[in-house]
């Protein structure tokens, strides 16, 4: 059995507190015993748009390459939520979430699919795509608490996605997210805990939550939730952790006694 832990911060434009934060997360996390380390979606830049070009950096850039810094120090697995890549086509970017083993190694990368072209009665308009260029793999990678399947923020509202996570072995499924105040205080929870339900999977669930700006505000609440559905640790206001153990028994158990993932019928 070991602990995973769901990293909850408030980004801003100012990068390099934001890596500050996150370094000092991910360390109270190991300190804590956690194997596994979850950093939000944008965990190292939330600013302003037309800032979004040069806080983007490659994923040899200054900020991965802190995290796996950051990853071999604390011998840590270590999933770098998401960040601006460089180098999509057409000038646009990727929302890119890293994966680092405790060595340091890049164990895994995912380009996030869904991206949130919506209107949510905030009183905002979000076209990431004006900017983001969705990325087409779907992508799974062992580690020492299980094999991990990726997505981000909006990913959580297309199950498709982790059923074919649940196919390719994940038992643990991570959503490093930044949900809108409005869509969070329905929809976060409810989702979270569906993905888990219906793949009989651990998720882990960084956030932001918090004032970015005097424009964006995002609801929280990052989490861990069983492979029964039930949330088993939560993260209050601001930055924090929710940091919980991941059973292999337990989840043996559960998909065995309600052996749903064998009784599917449609791929």
């Amino acid at each position: 059995m070991h602990l995973i832990a769901a990293a909850q911060m408030v980004s801003t434009a100012d990068k390099g507190h934001n890596v500050e934060v996150a370094t000092r997360l991910v360390r109270r996390a190991s300190e804590l015993g956690a194997r596994l380390v979850g950093l939000p979606e944008n965990f190292a830049w939330m600013g302003p748009e037309p800032e979004r070009q040069g806080a983007a950096e490659g994923l040899d850039g200054p900020t991965l390459s802190r995290m796996a810094e950051l990853a071999r120090e604390q011998k840590v697995t270590l999933l770098a939520g998401s960040v601006l890549e460089t180098g999509a086509p057409g000038g646009r970017l990727y929302n890119t979430s890293v994966l680092f083993g405790p060595d340091g190694e890049r164990l895994a990368v995912y380009r996030k699919m869904h991206l949130f072209d919506v209107e949510v009665g905030d009183g905002a308009t979000y076209q990431e795509s004006a900017a983001v260029a969705p990325g087409t793999e779907v992508v799974a990678a062992d580690t020492v608490v299980g094999r991990l399947g990726m997505s981000v923020c909006y990913d959580l509202r297309f199950p498709e996605l982790y059923r074919r996570l649940s196919k390719d072995g994940a038992t643990v499924l991570a959503v490093p997210a930044a949900f809108t105040m409005m869509t969070g205080k329905d929809h976060w929870e409810v989702l979270l805990r569906a993905r888990a339900i219906e793949n009989q999977a651990y998720v882990l669930a960084p956030a932001q939550g918090g004032k970015h700006s005097a424009q964006r505000q995002t609801y929280g609440h990052a989490m861990v939730v069983d492979p029964w559905g039930l949330v088993t640790a939560r993260a209050s206001e601001g930055e924090g952790l929710a940091v919980a153990p991941v059973d292999p028994e337990l989840q043996a158990r559960i998909r065995r006694d309600l052996p749903c993932l064998r009784h599917r019928r449609l791929d």
